[in-house]
């Protein structure tokens, strides 16, 4: 045995259906529908379940982290003494949800409060100087 003399099992070629000779007007493809014409396709049917799902504005996915609630300086200016959450939720500034998932940060709009202690609360860093300014301490 030798490889020029090896040879492969012929395989018929496939008949080609539909175009006339030998088998009659249909030629072998039945009458009508969508499987009798030419080029036909069948689509796959998660390309149908895809189809019917609605497009709809504004559609996100649940973003990853909770998102941070956060507080002007200006909301703060009656406040007195150290400022937390506990502080924030005894005064009506924070709602619950925001209380013990999420971030809760100060930013610089308004005027800082004199001589209030920040504890526990993410500042920006205009509110910081802000506070600092108003004789106020920032506490991590």
């Amino acid at each position: 045995m030798q490889l020029h003399t090896l040879q492969s099992e012929k395989q018929g070629r496939a008949q080609r259906v539909g175009r006339g000779g030998k088998r009659g007007t249909y030629s072998g493809r039945g009458q009508k529908g969508q499987k009798s014409r030419s080029g036909r396709r069948i689509r796959p049917a998660e390309r149908d379940l895809i189809i019917r799902i609605p497009k709809k504005r504004g559609f996100r996915n649940k973003p990853k982290s909770p998102s941070s609630f956060t507080i002007a300086l200006s909301k703060l200016s009656k406040m007195t003494g150290v400022i937390d959450r506990e502080s924030l939720k005894k005064a009506g500034i924070v709602p619950n949800r925001f209380l013990f998932s999420s971030t809760i940060k100060i930013l610089s709009a308004g005027d800082a409060p004199k001589g209030v202690t920040f504890r526990g609360l993410a500042v920006s860093k205009a509110a910081w100087k802000k506070i600092e300014e108003a004789k106020g301490k920032v506490e991590r």
